[in-house]
């Protein structure tokens, strides 16, 4: 364990290098810092925290830098949530607030989160697996084609054709439309099927053909492993962080290129938990030279997706974490209140 001097040493040392870009010395440190102590002592202490793996000397300096380690101990430690202020937040609400819906929410959370931290933005959309229905519409386009329009609570809008066996009257398509939202509106998506698998029986049976291909669309939509989508902005943000980077940041896009990895990256939405992972805790290593901020969102206590920011380990990880965990919840209210 490190006793609190050092890691009063280590903060400052990392404080300094994320602010000022430059590898960091003992007497830089004494100057900058209230640490109570000789530069002599702060070289002996910088000394072990160097032997411990917590900061390293790059070739070309003098000075230290904080390594994947530090950044480790910094965030799980040291590093409190930088809240935003009065003025952050307003502009935060205003700029959300205008979004008129899913694809809007989602597009401005992305620009957004870039503007604020100055990093890569990705936002993944709600997940159909942790959604609850709130429509069901069912649209007459010809005698023998309907169009079947799910939409869920997180505002998201599924829409399928269906071509049935035989033509469908007006009475019979509204008459099944409401017994249809009747049973299954405010249901999560893992409930519907047996509140519903009797609904053919109740209907003529000249009609339970169609009723019973509605339903089977409903369901396979309900089910289906639907790719899960994302969006990611503010890639152009990296190229302010060039020497952030060992050799380039190609293998940063490359990586940032595939939605799987970015899936992986953002981790499993269960709850809205902060997560940070640092350097080489990344599992792609095109990003073993950033770190991931990422929390879930959602319109209650459950997450029903995540979002973050993706950056160089020398980042400013009080802000960063204070402006995503901010918009992470401006977004779950927009989302509760849609």
């Amino acid at each position: 364990m490190l006793s609190e001097r050092r890691l009063e040493v280590l903060r400052a040392i990392v404080q300094d290098y994320v602010g000022t870009e430059e590898p960091v010395g003992s007497k830089a440190l004494t100057e900058r810092h209230r640490l109570g102590v000789s530069p002599a002592t702060v070289r002996n202490d910088m000394a072990v925290l160097e032997e411990e793996g917590y900061i390293a000397q790059p070739h070309t300096s003098a000075g230290r830098i904080p390594t994947d380690k530090g950044y480790r101990l910094f965030v799980d430690k040291l590093a409190g949530v930088k809240p935003l202020s009065v003025a952050e937040r307003r502009a935060i609400q205003n700029f959300l607030d205008g979004a008129v819906d899913l694809d809007d929410v989602v597009g401005r959370t992305v620009r957004l989160l870039a503007q604020l931290t100055r990093q890569v933005a990705v936002v993944q959309y709600p997940s159909l697996t942790r959604s609850s229905v709130r429509h069901v519409e069912l649209l007459s386009l010809a005698p023998a084609r309907i169009m079947l329009v799910l939409i869920t609570d997180t505002g998201r809008v599924e829409q399928r054709l269906i071509d049935c066996v035989a033509p469908v009257g007006e009475t019979v398509l509204a008459d099944l439309r409401a017994r249809l939202n009747s049973r299954v509106v405010g249901r999560r998506f893992t409930d519907v099927p047996p509140l519903v698998q009797d609904l053919p029986e109740s209907f003529e049976a000249d009609d339970r053909p169609a009723v019973a291909g509605v339903l089977a669309t409903l369901l396979e939509t309900l089910v289906e492993e639907k790719e899960e989508r994302i969006m990611l902005g503010g890639a152009a943000n990296l190229t302010r962080f060039n020497h952030d980077f060992p050799l380039t940041i190609r293998p940063v896009l490359e990586a940032l290129e595939e939605q799987m990895v970015l899936l992986k990256l953002l981790g499993e939405a269960t709850d809205s938990t902060m997560t940070v992972r640092i350097g080489h805790e990344n599992f792609h290593e095109g990003l073993n030279s950033t770190s991931v901020v990422a929390v879930g969102y959602g319109s209650g206590d459950e997450a029903v997706a995540k979002l973050g920011v993706v950056g160089p380990t020398r980042m400013d990880y009080p802000g960063t974490m204070g402006a995503v965990r901010a918009v992470a919840r401006y977004v779950g209210q927009i989302l509760a209140e849609s």
